[in-house]
């Protein structure tokens, strides 16, 4: 996983020189976002606590007998017979329990992301990566022609979002080779590798549907942002 700042000045001179040379042939801004995480998930880390203590409960209420000589185990002697009182708040502690270390468990953020599902991490990535896009990139271009490159490295996501001009003429299939390129270098710990590859084919789609005009200007810094 790639800490902020852990790219070198010279990984974000090459993704700046890559994103100006795309450019340079075309009307589009390209912007480009590494990031470790997303999303913090706590909201995962709660629902699996819930479910443990959900699950303690039922298989109490399934396996009662078994409960019950627990509990004589650990509290009974001599003949004395448990309540029914007693019985249940041992169960409720047990199951409160088994919520508090499951939460704490999942405080660590390898096992809690190996316990999301997949889908919920694409829907937090890409809605991530659509957030920042309409902060960065959206509508700050005459012709709305800005395109967000962005790589969550936590979830193994990446997501390519363009403005509305770039959209109408293209399919989201169009940015296939743009995100295999870029994949491919990440896969092998090449981050930088992997966006530079990515930009060159970006550039080159955003070359053929919108050529560089006489009046074209820079207008977002050609820069590797890291979140």
């Amino acid at each position: 996983m790639v800490s902020p700042g852990r790219h070198s000045a010279e990984d974000h001179a090459r993704v700046s020189q890559a994103i100006a040379a795309a450019e340079s042939t075309s009307d589009g801004e390209i912007v480009t976002v590494v990031t470790d995480l997303s999303d913090p998930y706590h909201d995962v880390a709660l629902h699996w606590a819930a479910a443990a203590l959900i699950a303690v409960l039922a298989l109490s209420a399934a396996f009662y007998r078994c409960v019950e000589a627990w509990f004589d185990r650990l509290f009974g002697g001599w003949g004395a017979q448990h309540t029914f009182g007693q019985l249940l708040f041992f169960v409720m502690v047990l199951a409160v329990l088994t919520f508090t270390v499951v939460l704490l468990a999942l405080k660590h953020m390898p096992l809690r992301l190996a316990l999301t599902p997949g889908a919920t991490k694409t829907r937090r990535v890409r809605r991530r990566a659509v957030a920042l896009f309409k902060a960065a990139a959206e509508r700050r271009t005459i012709g709305r022609t800005g395109i967000l490159i962005y790589l969550s490295m936590g979830e193994h996501r990446a997501e390519i979002i363009a403005d509305e001009a770039i959209v109408k003429v293209t399919e989201p299939d169009t940015w296939g080779e743009a995100m295999a390129a870029l994949l491919a270098e990440v896969k092998q710990g090449r981050v930088a590798d992997g966006m530079v590859a990515a930009i060159a084919e970006v550039g080159t789609v955003l070359t053929q549907h919108f050529p560089r005009s006489a009046t074209d200007t820079n207008e977002i810094p050609d820069k590797l942002i890291e979140l």
